[in-house]
């Protein structure tokens, strides 16, 4: 193997964990991809890599290398593409589902067009996504930010309500305050981060009011959630964009509008480690464009 497919091979062994991973990623057998590495650490005079049965990781010296190439990649990267006047290669990209479904994928076939030699991997999911490890370029999440080692660009905040359905409303009555809450159910939401269900909550003013209801139903998935919601298991709460149509049809209700949740923020995260590829400024300023400009503002 050349240096530079040498390096590319040790950044993906980091990334993955995995000799073997990394090999079939770069279309080469485990032997040579193990030979390449002992060449590397022989001629750097120096062991750049930690091996144990299950698993593979940098030494001190091999993070500091590891940082090193990807941004002497990154960099040959963008003069190819300063060359060539193209954004090309796979993104990796995960997105909350029913975001990607409604907002990112009617608009993406202009974001293609501008850039053809780009392909787009688009995931969904609402868990914690190792960026490194899971080869994923970045993704697009709600809520406050855990703390992590990724950097984060804000892309507008969403507005969130509170809904039912009229069968609920009509067996359980519609408050008018969060004081008159007593008596009612919420389909239960349950933090991937905490393992715990989530309280619904209120704003008074500047005044954040947390109730925490009886339920039923725990749920971990937004999707399902909201079909919870249309079968009377209960109150749920979740950004407005969500229940569009559901609130044009009648099959939601929205209650408690004075009294509303506290704003979503939304974020694009990527790796803290990783100078940014032409082809993830390029998206991240889309999203950016599309989601704050076209979206947020009327949610």
């Amino acid at each position: 193997m050349d240096r530079l497919a040498t390096l590319d091979l040790f950044i993906r062994i980091v990334d993955r964990g995995s000799f073997s991973a990394a090999a079939a990623a770069c279309g080469v057998s485990r032997p040579v991809a193990t030979s390449a590495i002992k060449a590397l650490e022989s001629r750097l005079g120096t062991r750049l890599l930690q091996r144990s049965t299950r698993h593979v990781r940098p030494t001190v010296e091999g993070t500091a290398y590891y940082r090193r190439c990807i941004a002497i990649l990154a960099d040959l990267e963008e003069a190819d593409r300063g060359a060539a006047g193209t954004i090309s290669g796979i993104l990796r990209v995960d997105v909350v589902g029913y975001l990607a479904r409604t907002i990112l994928l009617p608009a993406l076939p202009e974001f293609l067009a501008q850039h053809p030699a780009l392909t787009v991997h688009l995931g969904e999911g609402e868990r914690f996504v190792d960026l490194v490890r899971e080869g994923v370029d970045c993704v697009v999440r709600a809520g406050p930010l855990a703390d992590s080692d990724m950097l984060a660009r804000p892309l507008g905040v969403m507005k969130e309500i509170t809904v039912a359905s009229p069968d609920y409303l009509a067996q359980h009555g519609t408050p008018a305050t969060p004081e008159e809450l007593e008596g009612h159910q919420m389909i239960g939401f349950v933090s991937s981060r905490t393992g715990q269900s989530l309280p619904m909550e209120f704003t008074r003013g500047e005044e954040v009011i947390e109730v925490m209801l009886p339920t039923r139903l725990l749920v971990s998935g937004a999707e399902t959630s909201a079909a919870a919601a249309r079968q009377g298991f209960g109150l749920v709460q979740a950004p407005r964009y969500r229940f569009v149509d559901d609130l044009a049809s009648g099959r939601l209700i929205e209650v408690l509008a004075d009294f509303p949740p506290t704003p979503t923020p939304l974020w694009v995260l990527y790796p803290s480690n990783k100078q940014l590829s032409p082809r993830v400024r390029v998206f991240v300023d889309w999203l950016v464009d599309i989601i704050g400009a076209n979206f947020l503002p009327s949610a």
